[in-house]
């Protein structure tokens, strides 16, 4: 397989003739694939370049078409089915309203005063005031209580045992 790119100067006619064998677009699809993930954010697609340096390995070892397909499917296929199982195994990390890792403000004290009959309180906590609402079970009462979430500027709260 091969690309012709033909130059023409003024003065006289040349041809120039550019092979691409298969280990380069073997890595030219492995490159395209990082570029991809790099811009989308999606880590299978790194599997998938890993499959096609597998096939460009391959093709620098002298096999042919079909053994690098072969191996850029097992290998990039083999990747991508471990990466989703050991995804898949992992527990499920918390909502980022009440994740600990996203919002620093979860489980941290505020002093409630009052309750209404709804359930919300107003609470002064980092120097302003906030709306609060009761996420805890049984009946609101006044004292310390313990964010549990927050839901946009209103902040959830349980009671601090």
């Amino acid at each position: 397989m091969g690309i012709r790119l033909s130059l023409h100067s003024p003065r006289e006619p040349m041809e120039t003739t550019m092979s691409w064998n298969a280990p380069t677009l073997w890595w030219l699809a492995a490159g395209v694939l990082v570029a991809a993930e790099l811009s989308t954010g999606t880590f299978y697609l790194l599997m998938v370049a890993l499959g096609c340096g597998a096939g460009a390995i391959a093709a620098h070892l002298g096999l042919g078409g079909t053994a690098q397909l072969i191996t850029a499917a097992l290998l990039g296929g083999g990747a991508t089915a471990a990466w989703h199982l050991k995804r898949a195994s992992q527990p499920r990390s918390a909502p980022a309203a009440s994740n600990r890792d996203v919002n620093l403000d979860i489980g941290e004290t505020v002093r409630v005063e009052a309750w209404d009959e709804d359930g919300l309180a107003r609470v002064h906590y980092r120097g302003a005031g906030w709306s609060a609402r009761f996420a805890g079970s049984g009946a609101p009462a006044p004292g310390e209580h313990m964010i549990v979430a927050i839901e946009g500027n209103r902040l959830s709260l349980a009671p601090r045992n």
